[in-house]
């Protein structure tokens, strides 16, 4: 999720670069799960992405599905050049609802919002996706949490500053999101539901995933230093130097990163 949400309680700084990080984000994602989505897919009509971002996930599902209308919704416009033709973008609010007739898309996707929702709004937040689903769709959630190890000091540092960070903003700070989305789909009444841990390295001992994992660990923690001087009296100096002894503790131990994808059927 990109953009200026006015109520949204969005911990990741808002920013032109943080573009840039989440499209090397999605390319770190989409090598790693070799592909762009889980679910088995034939021949949807329409695909809705919630919180869409830069929109470069939608705009590959626009290729892989020529035939298809993909439409991304989110607080503001991700990127406007390249957009596919089928491509369409919807300025909404998930926590306000979503603005589309039930059963309206064969396959709903949601990444990586848990910097964005309020742990409690999860349960109705799938619920709303399950709606908009039509019976025989699936419902894709892709998401992570504090699961970073073999971890050093530094990393784990870090880490406890971003949990306090989510805290603050009534976000989920003790990664359980991650750990329960199949559980959120049941209880809305999805069947068929799947979930699988990704573990994904952080470093270039991990090749080309690793080094965009790095790429996108580096970015982030960067743009939170001044958030972390501000509110908690990190010093900007010292933030660099937990960023640079991350980066070699990653390399050092292998570091992965894990990701959770779990999917639904609407009945």
């Amino acid at each position: 999720m990109a953009g200026d949400g006015g109520d949204v309680a969005y911990m990741l700084p808002r920013h032109h670069t943080e573009i840039d990080r989440l499209d090397v984000q999605h390319y770190a994602l989409r090598a790693a799960l070799r592909g762009n989505h889980v679910a088995s897919l034939d021949r949807p009509a329409a695909i809705l992405d919630v919180g869409s971002g830069t929109g470069q996930w939608a705009f590959d599902l626009c290729a892989e599905f020529p035939a298809a209308v993909v439409v991304g919704l989110d607080l503001v416009p991700g990127k406007t050049a390249g957009r596919p033709a089928n491509y369409r973008f919807v300025r909404g609010n998930i926590l306000q609802g979503l603005p589309f007739a039930s059963g309206a898309f064969d396959y709903v996707h949601q990444r990586l919002m848990v910097t964005a929702l309020p742990l409690a709004t999860w349960p109705d937040t799938v619920r709303n996706l399950l709606r908009v689903t039509r019976p025989g769709g699936w419902v894709e959630l892709v998401e992570s949490g504090n699961d970073v190890e073999p971890r050093g000091p530094a990393t784990k540092r870090l880490f406890e500053l971003a949990a306090q960070l989510a805290a603050s903003y009534g976000l989920d700070w003790t990664g359980s999101v991650s750990t329960v989305l199949e559980d959120y789909l049941r209880d809305a009444g999805a069947e068929a539901v799947e979930q699988r841990r990704v573990p994904v390295p952080i470093g270039e001992w991990g090749g080309r995933v690793g080094s965009l994992m790095a790429s996108d660990f580096r970015s982030t923690f960067t743009g939170l230093c001044g958030t972390f001087e501000s509110k908690f009296g990190l010093p900007a100096a010292l933030c660099q130097e937990l960023l640079r002894a991350m980066h070699e503790e990653c390399e050092g131990f292998k570091t992965r990163y894990t990701f959770t994808v779990a999917i639904g059927r609407k009945h």
